[in-house]
């Protein structure tokens, strides 16, 4: 119940939409009763009876030990009142008034029924549109350990499939939940109006219906966390053939995927028919009680009619018709508590997500980095992932003064990539400390620490949308000059003026209309328009052909110009560039130095990876 009570948190901002749904739910149900109400003297009409014909002979004493007596006065005035305008008159005007009644009551009825749904769909999609929002920012706030261990499809499916079960209950909470009760009310005032008697023995099937249902719902909560896990991965599944689509055909493996998406459907297929089978049984349970309850009241009403005429014709009548609509309701309310419970698996999915709390975060207390002016200084640096007790980075220093170049070569695996990824505390130091003009990174706040940064990586990744967005990425309406300017430093402006709409050419999902050398250059351009004091170059040519490599490294040199820059697998002449060259191995540093004093140490680690993959080499890439 405290997972419902948390989705309910997002519906309260709209309190107000939510009395005038109350206020429009209420008329509904009151018009409801009227309308079955007025079949009474309807039926007295056109059959002719009379209070003199049939007297009604009224129960003394369970009525006056229940019903108190300002209750009773009440009913007798509305009775009167009603009968004083509508049966007054010859038999035709009375037909004539009862008809008019209950078209204006189903009129109005269903007036107040379609407002009461707008507005109640009012508060379904903004209050889920919060949820989706919340969930959204709680997310982006996490670090990209989070992002490692989790799969795409997982997370798509809880801001698509689960919310929408969660919206679903919305509804089911602020208008059935409402709505039925109050139908019922209605409806049992009518009844106990006409007999008292009847109207206890209906009520004999409400508590076992009520245990029924409870049932019913715990079952469906702990199924629907299940069956929402196996459509998650559906969508894993669709978003990793989509995204490696050339891969799979290249290897020919459509067959494999197709009976890998198979077995993924049939299982969702299988928990979803046991689940809807739970679900399904709730209602024709509940009816056939109902239907039990309807023919001992039919038979004890029948008595009362025909044997003891405590009761006229049409009262018996308009009695069933207010027991038997009361029947619609029960059953919506057994799938009420079905509804919530599958809304609050669901929602222990997405919650599951906003309850994690951010390792890398703002410390309180936290400054702005306003410049960057000396240096930056890894400092007995040493980093180990949260689920692995293999040490990445053991007890890492070195300083960098404002303008170097940094270069980081080794072996793959040795530790490069993560030693960059904890500058702009993409991860934190297991143990050690990072300094920027003697400040530690972590005493400073990210906005801050990351605006002085721009990062090219090896996987380019661009957006959904035009050259122009992409390099101005985050800036609206930024001028064009300077877009451009961007792009002519990055050698970006040439390829883009031949494209269809220039900058505003459309480059589809990933850039997936352009070439690898191509897309490095619009990331280039990107991080040139931010102007960061400090660069970060990760493996950025490893990909690309000669001639696009030459284009992006011109580009990375003049974007390295007056800058802070780490570069990881450049060109031989970066390297010889170089203010200094780490040669990194096993999460340790082993070498450090400029290029004529690494390779003129024979033994070295530098001078054999230099022999081995670049002696005959114009560019090298490590």
């Amino acid at each position: 119940m405290n997972t419902y009570l948390r989705i309910l948190q997002y519906v309260k901002p709209y309190w107000r939409q939510i009395i005038i749904t109350f206020i429009f739910t209420v008329l509904y149900a009151v018009l409801s009763g009227v309308s079955v109400y007025l079949t009474i003297p309807l039926l007295d009409t056109l059959f002719q009876e009379s209070a003199t014909k049939h007297p009604v002979v009224q129960e003394t004493a369970p009525t006056a030990s229940i019903v108190p007596d300002w209750i009773q006065n009440i009913k007798e005035d509305v009775v009167n009142s009603f009968n004083n305008f509508v049966l007054s008159g010859d038999k035709i005007d009375i037909l004539l008034k009862i008809c008019f009644l209950i078209i204006v009551s189903f009129f109005l009825k269903n007036v107040f029924g379609y407002l009461q749904s707008n507005f109640m769909a009012y508060v379904e999609f903004a209050s889920m549109k919060d949820l989706r929002d919340d969930a959204y920012v709680r997310m982006n706030r996490l670090p990209l350990s989070f992002f490692k261990k989790e799969r795409v499809g997982n997370l798509i499916s809880r801001f698509t499939n689960d919310v929408n079960i969660i919206q679903s209950s919305i509804s089911a909470t602020f208008s059935n939940l409402i709505k039925e009760p109050l139908t019922i009310l209605v409806f049992l005032i009518i009844a106990m109006s006409i007999s008292l008697k009847l109207t206890l023995l209906a009520l004999v099937v409400a508590p076992v219906t009520t245990v029924i249902i409870i049932f019913i719902g715990r079952k469906l909560r702990k199924q629907t966390g299940v069956l929402q896990s196996k459509l998650a991965d559906i969508t894993s599944v669709l978003q990793e053939t989509i995204s490696g689509v050339k891969v799979v055909k290249a290897f020919g493996m459509e067959d494999y995927e197709n009976q890998k998406f198979k077995d993924e459907t049939s299982r969702y297929f299988n928990l979803a028919l046991k689940i809807i089978r739970i679900r399904n049984s709730s209602s024709p349970i509940t009816e056939f009680l109902g239907v039990i309850v309807g023919a001992v009241l039919i038979y004890y009403g029948g008595l009362l009619v025909l044997q003891e005429q405590t009761l006229s014709a049409s009262q018996f009548m308009g009695f069933l018709f207010a027991i038997f609509q009361m029947i619609p309701p029960i059953k919506e309310l057994g799938s009420v508590n079905n509804r919530i419970q599958e809304a609050s698996g669901a929602a222990d999915r997405v919650f599951s997500i906003m309850d994690i709390e951010p390792t890398i975060r703002n410390k309180e207390g936290a400054i702005e980095l306003k410049e960057f002016k000396k240096n930056i200084r890894f400092e007995n640096v040493s980093f180990k992932y949260d689920d692995s007790d293999e040490i990445v980075l053991d007890n890492i220093s070195f300083e960098v003064n404002r303008g170097e170049i940094i270069a980081l070569v080794g072996p793959s695996g040795g530790g490069k990539s993560t030693l960059v990824d904890l500058i702009p505390r993409f991860y934190d130091p297991t143990d050690g400390r990072i300094l920027i003009d003697e400040i530690d990174i972590k005493d400073v706040t990210l906005e801050s620490l990351r605006s002085k940064m721009g990062i090219v990586t090896q996987e380019t990744f661009l957006f959904n949308g035009s050259v122009r967005q992409n390099i101005a990425y985050g800036l609206d309406d930024y001028p064009i000059e300077k877009i451009i300017q961007a792009a002519k430093t990055a050698n970006a402006h040439d390829f883009i003026m031949q494209m269809p709409n220039g900058y505003d050419t459309m480059i589809g999902e990933r850039g997936v209309k352009l070439s690898g050398g191509q897309r490095q250059r619009l990331t280039i351009a990107r991080a040139l328009l931010k102007n960061p004091d400090i660069m970060i170059f990760d493996e950025a040519t490893s990909a690309l052909d000669n001639e696009s490599e030459i284009l992006v490294q011109q580009a990375i040199e003049r974007l390295m110009v007056n800058r802070t820059t780490f570069v990881i697998a450049h060109r031989l002449s970066t390297i010889r560039n170089a203010t200094k060259i780490l040669v990194i191995d096993r999460g340790r540093i082993v070498q450090h130095g400029t290029h004529e004093e690494l390779i003129r140490d024979t033994s070295g680690l530098y001078k054999k990876l230099y022999e081995m993959q670049f002696r005959d080499s114009e560019y090298y890439n490590l």
